[in-house]
Protein backbone atom coordinates (compact mmCIF):
# COMPACT_ATOMS: atom_id res chain seq x y z
CA UNK A 1 0.00 0.00 0.00
CA UNK A 2 2.65 2.69 0.82
CA UNK A 3 4.30 1.70 -2.47
CA UNK A 4 1.37 2.69 -4.32
CA UNK A 5 0.64 5.81 -2.41
CA UNK A 6 4.19 6.74 -2.96
CA UNK A 7 4.17 6.01 -6.49
CA UNK A 8 0.46 8.15 -6.74
CA UNK A 9 2.35 10.69 -5.21
CA UNK A 10 5.43 10.58 -7.38
CA UNK A 11 2.99 10.75 -10.68
CA UNK A 12 0.67 13.48 -8.98
CA UNK A 13 4.04 16.02 -8.25
CA UNK A 14 4.99 15.57 -12.19
CA UNK A 15 1.58 16.27 -13.22
CA UNK A 16 1.43 19.32 -11.64
CA UNK A 17 5.17 20.02 -12.64
CA UNK A 18 3.47 19.52 -15.78
CA UNK A 19 0.48 21.67 -15.03
CA UNK A 20 2.26 24.48 -14.14
CA UNK A 21 5.43 24.66 -16.88
CA UNK A 22 5.50 28.19 -18.96
CA UNK A 23 5.53 27.18 -22.89
CA UNK A 24 7.19 30.39 -24.29
CA UNK A 25 7.25 31.70 -28.13
CA UNK A 26 10.53 33.47 -28.87
CA UNK A 27 11.00 34.95 -32.28
CA UNK A 28 14.39 35.89 -33.23
CA UNK A 29 15.45 37.28 -36.91
CA UNK A 30 18.32 35.01 -37.38
CA UNK A 31 19.40 31.89 -39.03
CA UNK A 32 20.20 28.81 -37.03
CA UNK A 33 24.03 29.28 -38.42
CA UNK A 34 24.21 32.27 -37.11
CA UNK A 35 26.18 33.27 -33.57
CA UNK A 36 23.33 35.03 -31.85
CA UNK A 37 20.96 32.31 -32.87
CA UNK A 38 23.04 29.75 -31.62
CA UNK A 39 23.57 32.00 -27.94
CA UNK A 40 19.79 32.09 -27.68
CA UNK A 41 19.42 28.08 -28.46
CA UNK A 42 22.02 27.80 -25.23
CA UNK A 43 20.63 30.18 -23.18
CA UNK A 44 17.11 28.75 -23.42
CA UNK A 45 18.69 25.29 -22.89
CA UNK A 46 20.34 26.54 -19.65
CA UNK A 47 17.00 28.28 -18.69
CA UNK A 48 15.10 24.65 -18.90
CA UNK A 49 17.50 23.17 -16.63
CA UNK A 50 18.04 25.67 -14.08
CA UNK A 51 14.02 26.04 -13.74
CA UNK A 52 14.00 22.07 -13.94
CA UNK A 53 11.40 22.12 -17.02
CA UNK A 54 9.46 24.67 -15.94
CA UNK A 55 10.32 27.56 -18.09
CA UNK A 56 10.46 26.13 -21.82
CA UNK A 57 11.10 28.71 -24.98
CA UNK A 58 10.41 27.62 -28.77
CA UNK A 59 12.61 29.44 -30.28
CA UNK A 60 11.56 30.90 -33.97
CA UNK A 61 14.97 31.55 -36.08
CA UNK A 62 15.25 33.55 -38.93
CA UNK A 63 12.09 35.58 -39.24
CA UNK A 64 9.82 32.27 -40.03
CA UNK A 65 7.93 33.65 -36.58
CA UNK A 66 7.26 37.08 -36.93
CA UNK A 67 9.94 39.68 -39.21
CA UNK A 68 12.30 41.19 -37.56
CA UNK A 69 10.01 44.76 -37.78
CA UNK A 70 7.23 42.36 -35.62
CA UNK A 71 9.04 41.05 -32.80
CA UNK A 72 9.36 43.96 -30.55
CA UNK A 73 5.22 44.85 -30.92
CA UNK A 74 4.47 40.42 -30.57
CA UNK A 75 6.28 40.90 -26.91
CA UNK A 76 4.10 43.61 -26.22
CA UNK A 77 0.88 42.90 -27.02
CA UNK A 78 1.65 39.26 -25.90
CA UNK A 79 1.52 37.48 -29.03
CA UNK A 80 4.45 36.10 -28.18
CA UNK A 81 6.58 36.33 -24.49
CA UNK A 82 10.29 37.16 -25.25
CA UNK A 83 11.71 37.94 -28.32
CA UNK A 84 15.28 39.16 -29.72
CA UNK A 85 16.17 42.29 -32.07
CA UNK A 86 18.66 44.48 -33.11
CA UNK A 87 18.55 47.60 -30.83
CA UNK A 88 18.74 50.39 -32.94
CA UNK A 89 16.52 49.44 -35.30
CA UNK A 90 13.74 50.80 -32.83
CA UNK A 91 15.96 54.08 -33.10
CA UNK A 92 12.92 55.73 -35.02
CA UNK A 93 10.55 55.14 -32.17
CA UNK A 94 13.11 56.33 -28.97
CA UNK A 95 16.79 57.54 -30.43
CA UNK A 96 18.61 56.03 -27.48
CA UNK A 97 18.17 52.63 -29.28
CA UNK A 98 20.74 53.99 -31.60
CA UNK A 99 23.32 54.96 -29.00
CA UNK A 100 25.33 52.28 -30.70
CA UNK A 101 25.48 53.12 -34.37
CA UNK A 102 27.38 56.33 -34.59
CA UNK A 103 30.31 55.77 -36.89
CA UNK A 104 33.56 55.82 -34.92
CA UNK A 105 31.91 56.31 -31.52
CA UNK A 106 32.74 52.76 -30.38
CA UNK A 107 35.29 50.97 -32.89
CA UNK A 108 36.14 48.24 -31.06
CA UNK A 109 34.96 45.71 -28.51
CA UNK A 110 36.82 46.99 -25.73
CA UNK A 111 34.90 50.79 -26.55
CA UNK A 112 31.72 49.25 -27.14
CA UNK A 113 31.86 47.28 -23.81
CA UNK A 114 32.44 50.73 -22.17
CA UNK A 115 29.73 52.25 -23.99
CA UNK A 116 27.24 49.61 -23.35
CA UNK A 117 28.18 50.25 -19.54
CA UNK A 118 27.16 53.68 -20.03
CA UNK A 119 24.36 53.26 -21.78
CA UNK A 120 22.97 50.12 -20.18
CA UNK A 121 20.40 51.34 -17.28
CA UNK A 122 19.21 54.18 -19.44
CA UNK A 123 18.11 51.25 -22.14
CA UNK A 124 16.65 49.20 -19.42
CA UNK A 125 14.55 52.12 -18.25
CA UNK A 126 13.42 53.14 -21.36
CA UNK A 127 12.31 49.74 -22.42
CA UNK A 128 10.50 49.24 -19.53
CA UNK A 129 8.53 52.41 -19.72
CA UNK A 130 7.22 50.30 -22.32
CA UNK A 131 6.57 46.90 -20.54
CA UNK A 132 9.29 44.94 -21.28
CA UNK A 133 12.66 43.84 -19.71
CA UNK A 134 16.08 43.48 -20.95
CA UNK A 135 17.50 40.20 -20.37
CA UNK A 136 20.83 40.62 -22.19
CA UNK A 137 22.48 42.13 -25.10
CA UNK A 138 25.27 41.05 -27.32
CA UNK A 139 27.24 42.81 -30.33
CA UNK A 140 27.82 41.97 -34.01
CA UNK A 141 31.56 42.56 -34.98
CA UNK A 142 32.42 45.91 -36.43
CA UNK A 143 30.58 47.15 -39.55
CA UNK A 144 32.95 46.86 -42.63
CA UNK A 145 31.49 47.87 -46.17
CA UNK A 146 30.73 45.44 -49.02
CA UNK A 147 30.79 46.60 -52.92
CA UNK A 148 30.18 45.05 -56.13
CA UNK A 149 33.68 47.16 -57.61
CA UNK A 150 36.45 48.34 -55.64
CA UNK A 151 36.31 52.05 -54.01
CA UNK A 152 38.65 54.50 -52.81
CA UNK A 153 36.26 56.56 -50.31
CA UNK A 154 32.95 56.51 -48.90
CA UNK A 155 32.15 59.25 -51.79
CA UNK A 156 32.17 56.55 -54.51
CA UNK A 157 28.87 55.19 -52.47
CA UNK A 158 27.17 58.69 -54.24
CA UNK A 159 23.77 57.41 -56.48
CA UNK A 160 24.18 53.66 -55.33
CA UNK A 161 21.39 51.51 -53.85
CA UNK A 162 22.60 51.48 -50.25
CA UNK A 163 21.09 48.37 -48.08
CA UNK A 164 19.80 49.74 -44.66
CA UNK A 165 19.25 47.70 -42.07
CA UNK A 166 18.26 50.48 -38.97
CA UNK A 167 17.62 54.50 -39.08
CA UNK A 168 21.61 55.14 -38.55
CA UNK A 169 22.44 53.18 -41.63
CA UNK A 170 19.87 55.07 -43.87
CA UNK A 171 21.61 58.49 -42.36
CA UNK A 172 24.81 56.80 -43.19
CA UNK A 173 24.13 56.42 -46.98
CA UNK A 174 22.35 60.01 -47.07
CA UNK A 175 25.69 61.37 -46.37
CA UNK A 176 27.51 59.27 -48.11
CA UNK A 177 25.68 60.75 -51.53
CA UNK A 178 23.52 57.10 -51.61
CA UNK A 179 20.02 56.19 -51.54
CA UNK A 180 18.94 53.85 -48.56
CA UNK A 181 16.54 51.08 -49.02
CA UNK A 182 15.59 48.82 -46.25
CA UNK A 183 16.38 45.46 -46.58
CA UNK A 184 16.36 42.85 -43.37
CA UNK A 185 18.94 39.91 -43.12
CA UNK A 186 17.44 37.57 -44.15
CA UNK A 187 16.67 38.91 -47.91
CA UNK A 188 20.17 40.63 -48.49
CA UNK A 189 21.02 38.03 -51.02
CA UNK A 190 17.69 38.21 -52.98
CA UNK A 191 18.12 42.14 -52.78
CA UNK A 192 21.64 41.85 -54.59
CA UNK A 193 21.06 39.35 -57.00
CA UNK A 194 17.70 41.26 -58.05
CA UNK A 195 19.21 44.80 -57.97
CA UNK A 196 17.55 46.23 -55.41
CA UNK A 197 21.30 46.89 -53.57
CA UNK A 198 24.14 47.43 -54.84
CA UNK A 199 26.37 47.99 -51.48
CA UNK A 200 25.74 47.88 -47.61
CA UNK A 201 27.62 48.36 -44.17
CA UNK A 202 27.62 45.42 -41.88
CA UNK A 203 29.23 43.10 -39.94
CA UNK A 204 31.60 39.59 -41.07
CA UNK A 205 29.01 37.43 -39.61
CA UNK A 206 26.30 38.74 -42.09
CA UNK A 207 28.55 38.61 -45.01
CA UNK A 208 29.35 34.92 -44.09
CA UNK A 209 25.45 33.92 -42.61
CA UNK A 210 23.86 35.12 -46.63
CA UNK A 211 27.08 33.69 -48.35
CA UNK A 212 28.03 37.35 -49.72
CA UNK A 213 30.87 36.16 -52.32
CA UNK A 214 27.97 34.89 -54.64
CA UNK A 215 27.07 38.68 -55.15
CA UNK A 216 29.70 40.99 -53.66
CA UNK A 217 33.44 41.09 -54.66
CA UNK A 218 34.89 44.06 -51.95
CA UNK A 219 34.79 43.98 -48.57
CA UNK A 220 36.40 47.34 -46.84
CA UNK A 221 37.15 46.57 -42.74
CA UNK A 222 36.03 50.29 -41.67
CA UNK A 223 35.43 48.75 -37.97
CA UNK A 224 32.56 51.91 -38.10
CA UNK A 225 30.71 50.82 -35.14
CA UNK A 226 29.23 47.48 -33.28
CA UNK A 227 25.45 47.58 -33.31
CA UNK A 228 23.81 45.30 -30.44
CA UNK A 229 21.59 42.75 -30.79
CA UNK A 230 19.02 42.32 -27.31
CA UNK A 231 16.75 39.89 -26.11
CA UNK A 232 14.01 40.99 -24.04
CA UNK A 233 10.87 39.22 -21.99
CA UNK A 234 7.40 41.00 -21.66
CA UNK A 235 7.12 42.54 -18.42
CA UNK A 236 3.91 40.83 -16.93
CA UNK A 237 5.56 37.63 -17.80
CA UNK A 238 8.77 38.44 -16.16
CA UNK A 239 6.98 39.58 -13.08
CA UNK A 240 4.56 36.75 -12.82
CA UNK A 241 7.42 34.50 -12.57
CA UNK A 242 8.36 32.79 -9.18
CA UNK A 243 11.25 34.56 -7.18
CA UNK A 244 13.21 31.35 -7.71
CA UNK A 245 12.67 31.19 -11.86
CA UNK A 246 13.29 34.98 -12.28
CA UNK A 247 16.66 34.15 -10.85
CA UNK A 248 17.34 31.59 -12.63
CA UNK A 249 16.17 33.48 -15.94
CA UNK A 250 18.34 36.43 -14.78
CA UNK A 251 21.28 34.02 -14.13
CA UNK A 252 21.03 32.41 -17.51
CA UNK A 253 20.84 35.73 -19.08
CA UNK A 254 23.80 36.91 -17.93
CA UNK A 255 26.15 34.30 -18.64
CA UNK A 256 24.68 34.42 -22.29
CA UNK A 257 25.93 37.93 -22.35
CA UNK A 258 29.21 37.02 -21.27
CA UNK A 259 29.31 34.30 -23.39
CA UNK A 260 27.87 35.99 -26.61
CA UNK A 261 30.76 38.97 -26.32
CA UNK A 262 33.09 36.58 -25.93
CA UNK A 263 32.16 34.99 -29.26
CA UNK A 264 31.52 37.61 -31.56
CA UNK A 265 34.87 38.90 -30.67
CA UNK A 266 36.65 35.50 -31.46
CA UNK A 267 34.39 34.66 -34.64
CA UNK A 268 35.46 38.02 -36.09
CA UNK A 269 38.57 37.36 -37.59
CA UNK A 270 37.15 34.23 -38.55
CA UNK A 271 34.46 35.74 -40.57
CA UNK A 272 36.74 37.69 -42.99
CA UNK A 273 38.71 34.84 -43.30
CA UNK A 274 36.33 32.90 -44.85
CA UNK A 275 34.87 35.65 -47.27
CA UNK A 276 38.36 36.10 -48.43
CA UNK A 277 38.76 32.48 -49.21
CA UNK A 278 35.46 32.31 -51.21
CA UNK A 279 36.94 35.67 -53.21
CA UNK A 280 36.01 38.38 -51.63
CA UNK A 281 38.68 40.64 -51.52
CA UNK A 282 39.05 41.81 -47.93
CA UNK A 283 40.74 45.11 -47.86
CA UNK A 284 41.93 48.19 -45.17
CA UNK A 285 40.17 50.93 -45.95
CA UNK A 286 42.00 54.22 -47.76
CA UNK A 287 42.90 57.09 -45.61
CA UNK A 288 40.10 59.13 -47.49
CA UNK A 289 37.24 56.55 -46.08
CA UNK A 290 39.09 56.98 -42.48
CA UNK A 291 39.09 60.63 -42.79
CA UNK A 292 35.12 60.84 -44.62
CA UNK A 293 34.19 58.47 -41.69
CA UNK A 294 34.71 60.45 -38.97
CA UNK A 295 33.24 63.40 -40.43
CA UNK A 296 30.12 61.27 -41.07
CA UNK A 297 30.60 60.19 -37.11
CA UNK A 298 30.89 63.81 -36.31
CA UNK A 299 27.84 65.10 -37.78
CA UNK A 300 25.68 61.71 -36.92
CA UNK A 301 26.61 62.02 -33.13
CA UNK A 302 25.72 66.11 -32.80
CA UNK A 303 22.17 64.59 -34.40
CA UNK A 304 22.03 61.99 -32.23
CA UNK A 305 22.54 63.71 -29.03
CA UNK A 306 20.24 66.16 -30.30
CA UNK A 307 17.41 63.92 -30.86
CA UNK A 308 18.21 61.64 -27.72
CA UNK A 309 18.36 65.05 -25.41
CA UNK A 310 19.10 65.16 -21.96
CA UNK A 311 19.68 60.87 -21.50
CA UNK A 312 21.67 61.18 -25.02
CA UNK A 313 23.91 63.49 -23.42
CA UNK A 314 24.18 61.33 -20.50
CA UNK A 315 25.46 58.39 -22.04
CA UNK A 316 28.15 60.24 -24.12
CA UNK A 317 29.50 62.28 -20.66
CA UNK A 318 29.80 58.54 -18.87
CA UNK A 319 31.51 57.46 -21.94
CA UNK A 320 33.67 59.98 -22.72
CA UNK A 321 34.52 60.23 -18.60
Amino acid sequence: MKTIMTAAFAATMTFASTAFAESWDMPTPYPDGNFHTQNVRKFVEEVKTATKGAIDINVHSNGALMKATEIKRGVQTGQVQMGEVLISSLGNEDPIFAFDSVPGLASNYEAAAKLWHAAEDTVKKHLEDQGLVLLYSVPWPPQGLYAKKPFTALSDLKGLKFRSYNPATARFAELTGASPVTVQAAEVPQAFKTGVVDAMITSGATGVDSQAWDYLSYYYDLQAFLPQNMVFISKDVFDGLSEENRAALTKAAADAEERGWKQSADLNEGYKKTMAEHGIHVEQPTDKMTSELGDIGKTMADEWVKKAGPDGQAIIDAYRK
